[in-house]
């Protein structure tokens, strides 16, 4: 049996769940059905509705971002209110370990509360962590290596120390001198970054016990999830964490040999991460993409950088039975002849901006559309707005598969009204 559909059809058996009654049970097929259909590119009995809720189900219900980050109880109480209110056809519980990154004193991320509004989403601080010279050379030589004494000493504050480590390949050493490289770990400083490292897994581990139990609650309901893992492009992998948006567009000219290389030694990598979902049920890996589109290097960068490795990703992850979701940022009109290379009905693409008339014409016939109704509408349209914004995606996506209803982006921020026009009013015009 082909290795997509088994996997498809062995999520919708739901195994494992224990539903608190037979209609939840009869819920959860019939939407897993649904958009096993539509991603199939089959004909399903409505069009499924698939919001991105980011911390709207905070804000929404009086909760304050800051609050969900560190009370994994609030946050569970904000998002399962949501979904029994809206009722979608796929959910994420967004259960984030705020104390997590407090802990390793993480510095990408600003958290809610800190530093920043305790409304606002966390905000991702973009740096050029490692120079060009320094990165790639060591990278490519050992990625294990450069993570562990490089990269993370410099984005995580209490870690800072493990940059005194010498190079994990010395272990490998000649059996009396063992003990003389092994001194670098009884440095105090060493030995309390370890020590840190254990009390972050640790409450790492708590917070991921606490929403397996209640993914497993919200499945009993009959609400599937709609990611069993993720993943990343291997070029925005160097550019959004180590090199910086500046310092990887520069690459490009000053440097494009080991750039490409860097990305080649990552395409193993990022299936490895992706591979993730198959211990699972879940099929689907979410990639949010983030400096491919146009604005950020032109259609022959785009062939030349981007899409050879990611397209390798993504059919690394197919050849396994597995579901690439790419949430493609930005707008990708210009780039839809290229994204069209790959296995039909084995892929699920999420747009933010695109013309939706040619993303139906090049694409309709080779991966299902998930997308894209302005969180701006959201934010300040109206429900009627809204309603015809809906009904133009699924009348040129139409009925008959290849079709997933979601906002073009993930939304904190949105009128409640607005939210359940685009919800309901799916539910009932994408019927068939």
């Amino acid at each position: 049996m082909d290795k997509t559909l088994e996997r498809l059809e062995r999520w919708c058996s739901a195994p494992g769940i224990t539903f608190e009654n037979p209609e939840a049970e009869e819920a959860f097929k019939s939407r897993t059905k649904r958009m096993a259909d539509a991603v199939l590119l089959k004909t399903p009995d409505r069009v499924p509705i698939t919001p991105t809720f980011g911390m709207f189900p905070a804000l929404d219900n009086g909760f304050t971002c800051e609050e969900v980050f560190f009370d994994r109880n609030k946050a569970y109480t904000a998002w399962m209110k949501t979904l029994l209110d809206f009722k979608p056809d796929v959910y994420r519980l967004n259960i984030r370990p705020g104390s997590v990154w407090e802990i390793i004193d993480y510095k990408q991320i600003s958290l809610p509360g800190r530093g920043i509004s305790p409304y606002s989403m966390f905000q991702f601080n973009e740096e050029e962590y490692a120079k060009g010279d320094e990165f790639y050379d060591a990278f490519l030589e050992d990625p294990s290596d450069f993570m562990m004494r490089v990269y993370l000493p410099r984005v995580c504050g209490a870690l800072r120390p493990l940059g005194n480590l010498p190079p994990m390949r010395e272990t490998f050493s000649y059996y009396l001198g063992l003990p003389g490289m092994l001194m670098a770990f009884g440095d105090p400083d060493v030995a309390g970054a370890f020590e840190t490292l254990g009390r972050a897994g640790a409450e790492a581990r708590d917070w991921a016990s606490f929403a397996r139990e209640k993914t497993l609650e919200m499945h009993a309901l009959g609400f599937p999830t709609d990611a069993g893992a993720g993943s990343a492009a291997p070029f925005d992998a160097i550019g959004d964490f180590i090199r910086g948006t500046r310092g990887v567009m520069l690459d490009m000219f000053q440097r494009p040999e080991k750039l490409i290389a860097a990305m080649e030694k990552l395409v193993p990598i990022c299936i490895a991460m992706g591979l993730r979902a198959k211990k699972g049920v879940n099929p689907f890996v979410t990639m949010p993409l983030h400096k491919g589109p146009e604005g950020f290097m032109s259609l022959e960068q785009y062939k030349t950088f981007y899409w050879p490795t990611f397209r390798k990703v993504m059919v690394g992850l197919i050849d396994e039975g597995l579901i690439p979701m790419p949430f493609f940022e930005g707008d990708y009109t210009s780039r839809l002849e290229v994204i069209k290379d790959i296995p039909r009905g084995k892929a699920l693409y999420k747009f933010e901006k695109v013309d939706i008339h040619k993303a139906k014409e090049i694409l309709g016939d080779t991966v299902c559309f998930r997308g894209n109704v302005p969180i701006t509408l959201l934010c300040t349209g109206t429900p009627e707005q809204v309603k015809a914004y809906v009904k133009e995606l699924i009348d040129v996506f139409g009925r008959d598969g290849g079709l997933w209803v979601d906002s073009d982006a993930i939304f904190d921020k949105a009128k409640h009204e607005n939210v359940r026009a685009m919800v309901e009013f799916t539910k009932e015009y994408g019927s068939t």
